[in-house]
């Protein structure tokens, strides 16, 4: 269960179609700031903080469907958007297209596949890692990468990691709800596809967008994506894995674009 109070969204640009972006797990609306930017000298952009991330509302229970429809009220008719959601946030997006269709003029999918993963098992070991850092004893942002190093090994996944972990006063906080997020890991690898009965197949264009080096995207997956989603067009970028936007931001900025505009 979700509570009532407004997911956070940071706003940039003035003019153009609206763009929304929906960052993935352990994520914040703002790691879009700079490829939000770009989109903003002729869109207006809107990065939102998922669920139990950044200063969105905390709830009590991870769920997707709850999560679709709490962006879905950031969302009108009268002025529908180009929806960009990277993994947990690309399954979000994606069910706000099937669930709020009228809401969603088109739909970008980044490294993700609507299917349940197998990957609770590197997450886990993230958010047991993040866990045990004493954030009353912690002297400083180094201090806490060096204790994540063991766990996560790829300096640039740490790095992302981190972006969560914020100086307040005299202390330091987590922009994560760690707790639920590793209590219901399960739910958030998982697909809904249970919930889905008599929901009919998004008709707008979608533009499905893995990295090259990932998993998430597999050839087995494309069945599952073309039942929800018919009209995707598939692109891997090179040079990228899972945080395909981190890894290669200046080509993926530019495949958005093109479809954006």
């Amino acid at each position: 269960m979700v509570l009532n109070d407004p997911l956070h969204t940071l706003e940039l640009g003035d003019a153009g179609s609206r763009v929304v972006f929906c960052h993935g797990l352990f994520g914040q609306g703002r790691n879009f700031t700079g490829i939000g930017k770009v989109l903003a000298e002729r869109h207006r952009v809107t990065l939102v903080d998922m669920p139990d991330h950044g200063q969105s509302p905390w709830s009590d229970r991870f769920d997707y469907l709850a999560a679709a429809d709490q962006v879905a009220d950031l969302l009108s008719t009268d002025d529908p958007v180009a929806l960009v959601g990277h993994s947990m946030g690309g399954k979000i997006s994606m069910l706000v297209a099937l669930r709020h269709p009228q809401l969603v003029e088109r739909l970008a999918v980044v490294d993700v596949s609507p299917v349940p993963y197998d990957h609770s098992a590197e997450f886990e070991g993230y958010l047991r890692a993040m866990r045990a850092i004493d954030l009353d004893t912690l002297a400083s942002r180094g201090e806490a990468d060096h204790a994540l190093r063991e766990a996560v090994p790829n300096p640039t996944v740490r790095g992302f990691l981190l972006q969560s972990l914020r100086r307040e006063g005299d202390g330091w906080r987590w922009y994560l709800h760690l707790d639920l997020l590793a209590r219901d890991l399960d739910r958030i690898t998982d697909w809904p596809e249970d919930r889905l009965s008599g929901t009919a197949p998004y008709a707008g264009p979608v533009l499905w967008i893995g990295g090259a080096e990932s998993d998430y995207t597999h050839a087995d997956y494309v069945a599952a994506m073309d039942r929800w989603f018919p009209h995707n067009r598939r692109v891997r970028i090179k040079g990228a894995g899972h945080w395909v936007h981190s890894e290669q931001p200046e080509v993926f900025v530019e495949v958005l674009k093109r479809f954006v505009d």
